[in-house]
């Protein structure tokens, strides 16, 4: 933006006052105050050289500040004293719009908003046409200037695109809730539904005055274009915008809640909270535990050292707390000692702006919030089953150490995130989980695998087991048939007629007789032509198998007078 463009615009702005907290104002403060990072005091410095203050002064020098001066901030400064309107010494008339101040942002007095239902079923479709920007009257939206200090260290560092052969996100709502998106944007072309207006309970999310949601959004699904080379963590996602602030730049506690419970009935994978959330309120934290518990993982950005803890708003596992650093490893702002899970890139990090300038620089927990949720997008893509606990928890050990001490640091949490580790490395605990077939959070996780598996070797081993059984029932009856047939020792069971009178056996009824016969000349018939004695009558009488009266057939033994006789052919020493 031109200095002398900022007469016409909406602007974010800054009254100079003659002091802060006893010391004299600085752009260097300043910048460190509303922007999280002194270094960008350049930008604030950029914006306002040579532009012609209220009593007829320009600024020159960094450090010669005059009270009553306003300074034009850029587009995603936050914090109370930052305001939002045409500048007053150039459009006196129009009313400057002061962010609201701490009373006014109690929510006590308003009620829980709610979305209508065809809102919420149609805040995922994408528009098959982009909205044209702006939706907003004209002139009310800031406008965003290039950074001269922009770099691409943020995308280099992750390195994304090496994650992308294994997944690119596909499939994935990424629900965005913070200012809303600029959809019409050429790098964001067909990767931006049509999401929800929380303000105003029935208008779109595809549009965005403020800039912070659109650059989020850039550096979770933007894609290289001819005016862009913003390229996005999971660039085959889909972006969901949610708006829950207006001009004023500041976000009800209701609005919150009520936006994180609209992306969930909307069918949001992935919920990423901008800097307007404050996480710290008992109802943002509960509809933040609530989207968790029906499979939703929501990245929130760490918590200021300068910001109580509440034991009313305690955030639970399936949670991301997120930090920004810079390229050297110093953090965006001073956080909450052992708050933070992850970190990634938050200083000067390059996305897209509202206007359509191409890439802009910026710095703030909202980019590190953005560039975990795009790496939260490639990991449930590639692991569907894993429920928000476990994607949360593949995050944390496959991410790169910093400090010096033990992951995780209370510094760094467990370190800067890999995307490409976390959708190739492969975890033992996980693996433990599939095998027990375990069940978390209400779904079937990647032990549900494990189960089937499971069950599958457990019919293949009755089966099995089952044959085995067959085989050795066959087996037993072949053997008992082979003793039934060719026992030549003992007695055999034969069927035959019932013996006549005499006691001599017909020989035709006699198997046993002709299977002994089988050796030619060395069987001969005794003497007495086949005759039983009275003793060998009687035995052989005695050794029928009768089956009852009228049994036409009996089993009996083969007499001992043939077996006797056989055996003398046999032992040459027999008398």
């Amino acid at each position: 933006m031109s200095p002398a463009s900022a007469a016409d615009e909406y602007v974010k702005f800054y009254a100079v006052t003659s002091s802060y907290q006893g010391e004299p104002e600085n752009l260097t403060s300043i910048a460190a105050r509303f922007l999280g990072d002194g270094a960008r005091s350049v930008e604030i410095r950029n914006l306002n050289t040579g532009r012609r203050q209220p009593d007829g002064g320009t600024l020159k020098e960094p450090g010669q500040l005059r009270a009553g001066w306003l300074l034009v901030l850029p587009w995603d400064a936050v914090g109370e004293g930052v305001k939002y309107g045409v500048l007053p010494d150039k459009a006196p008339a129009a009313p400057v719009k002061p962010l609201p101040d701490k009373a006014q942002a109690t929510p006590t007095a308003k009620a829980r908003p709610t979305v209508p239902p065809e809102r919420v079923s149609g805040a995922a479709a994408v528009p098959s046409k982009a909205p044209t920007q702006p939706r907003a009257k004209a002139g009310q939206c800031a406008t965003t200037a290039a950074s001269s200090s922009r770099s691409d260290w943020a995308s280099l560092r992750l390195a994304a695109d090496q994650a992308w052969p294994q997944s690119r996100g596909k499939g994935q709502l990424v629900a965005i809730v913070d200012s809303g998106v600029d959809g019409s944007l050429p790098t964001l072309s067909g990767h931006v539904a049509v999401g929800m207006d929380i303000t105003s309970g029935s208008g779109r999310g595809d549009t965005d005055c403020l800039g912070s949601g659109t650059a989020m959004a850039g550096l979770v699904v933007g894609q290289s274009t001819n005016g862009s080379d913003v390229k996005g963590v999971a660039p085959d996602a889909t972006v969901m915008p949610v708006r829950i602030v207006g001009n004023d730049a500041k976000a009800q506690p209701a609005d919150s809640a009520a936006a994180i419970e609209a992306t969930v009935e909307a069918g949001a994978t992935v919920i990423a909270l901008g800097n307007f959330v404050d996480t710290s309120k008992p109802e943002v934290a509960k509809a933040i535990m609530e989207a968790v518990a029906r499979d939703v993982v929501v990245v929130i950005g760490a918590a200021r050292a300068s910001v109580p803890v509440n034991p009313g708003a305690e955030i639970g596992p399936g949670v991301l707390r997120v930090g920004g650093v810079a390229v050297d490893g110093q953090r965006a702002v001073d956080y909450r000692g052992g708050g933070i899970d992850v970190v990634a890139p938050g200083v000067n990090v390059s996305s897209v702006g509202i206007t359509g300038v191409g890439a802009v620089a910026g710095s703030g927990t909202q980019y590190a919030v953005a560039f975990v949720a795009g790496a939260v997008a490639l990991v449930r893509a590639a692991y569907p089953d894993l429920s928000p606990e476990q994607v949360a928890h593949r995050l944390q050990v496959t991410s790169d150490k910093m400090g010096d001490s033990a992951q995780p640091d209370g510094r760094y949490g467990w370190g800067m995130i890999n995307p490409a580790a976390a959708v190739t490395k492969v975890l033992p605990e996980e693996a433990e989980a599939a095998s027990s077939g375990r069940e978390s959070g209400g779904r079937l996780t990647s032990g549900s695998s494990g189960g089937r598996s499971a069950l599958l070797a457990i019919v293949a081993l009755v089966a099995l087991a089952a044959a085995v059984l067959l085989v050795f029932r066959i087996r037993r009856l072949l053997r008992d048939e082979t003793e039934d047939d060719g026992d030549d020792d003992g007695p055999r069971p034969v069927t035959a007629a019932p013996p006549v009178r005499g006691g001599v056996l017909p020989p035709a009824s006699v198997p046993g007789a002709q299977s002994a016969s089988r050796k030619p000349d060395s069987d001969p018939l005794p003497p007495d032509g086949g005759k039983l004695d009275p003793e060998d009558k009687q035995a052989g009488n005695a050794s029928v198998a009768s089956g009852g009266p009228g049994t036409r057939a009996e089993t009996v033994a083969l007499p001992k007078a043939s077996i006797g006789a056989r055996s003398r052919q046999q032992r040459p020493d027999a008398p």
